[in-house]
């Protein structure tokens, strides 16, 4: 708890074991997510650069409305719409070409049972490589809530999320000396955290800032 007082983290919300942060980058997503009685058409689109926490964002969702949750690249023509309080499809950009109609159908079938339906993507509905014209037309018609880039706060409580996750415990400088060195993006944060996880397992040591410097290649800091 010290450590998190430290470090100013931003508001976390609790999602069972789990947290969501909430900060600049995503706080406009979370109040969009979490309301979808204030979707038009009851549907809309979260996108966010890889490893943002749509996932997350889109499981917190989930938990709170009692969503069934689809992976668009395993649909098939064989789907059938499903009967749940809500949907969550993932990754809808990666949605297979054969299986458009099938993501079609679902959306109808939503939106015809006022059922929410979320779809979680990289990119908006405008870029997805989508071939179908009503389904394409459908989609661009869901608003977007965008994640962005993390700022200071934000990434600094990702960070300490990360590694708590995998049971380490730096001190406050150390994350503060990440922060200002790292990529900033929520991938990053992870593709790190990882990075120094395995070398400190190896190592059986602490999450220094010398054992960090020497652990992450020149390459790794941008400052």
């Amino acid at each position: 708890m010290g450590r998190q007082l430290a470090l100013d983290l931003p508001r976390r919300i609790a999602l069972g074991a789990d947290a969501y942060f909430v900060g600049e980058a995503n706080a406009d997503a979370y109040v969009q997510a979490t309301a979808p009685e204030t979707w038009p058409e009851g549907k809309l689109a979260l996108v966010g650069p890889p490893g943002s926490g749509k996932t997350h964002l889109a499981r917190l969702f989930a938990d709170r409305t009692g969503a069934l949750v689809l992976e668009a690249p395993a649909l098939t023509p064989a789907t059938e719409p499903p009967r749940a309080p809500a949907i969550v499809v993932e990754n809808a950009d990666r949605l297979p070409r054969e299986a458009e109609e099938t993501l079609f159908h679902i959306h109808n079938a939503a939106r015809a049972a006022r059922t929410p339906l979320l779809l979680t993507a990289a990119t908006p509905p405008s870029r997805w490589p989508t071939l179908l014209p009503d389904l394409r037309s459908r989609m661009e018609a869901a608003p977007v809530a965008r994640i962005g880039d993390p700022d200071d706060r934000l990434l600094t409580a990702v960070l300490v999320k990360l590694f708590d996750d995998r049971g380490l415990s730096p001190p406050p400088e150390a994350v503060r000396y990440l922060v200002t060195r790292m990529q900033r993006s929520f991938d990053e944060a992870a593709r790190i955290a990882d990075l120094l996880d395995r070398a400190a397992l190896a190592e059986q040591a602490r999450l220094t800032i010398p054992f960090i410097r020497r652990v992450l290649p020149p390459e790794d800091e941008t400052a």
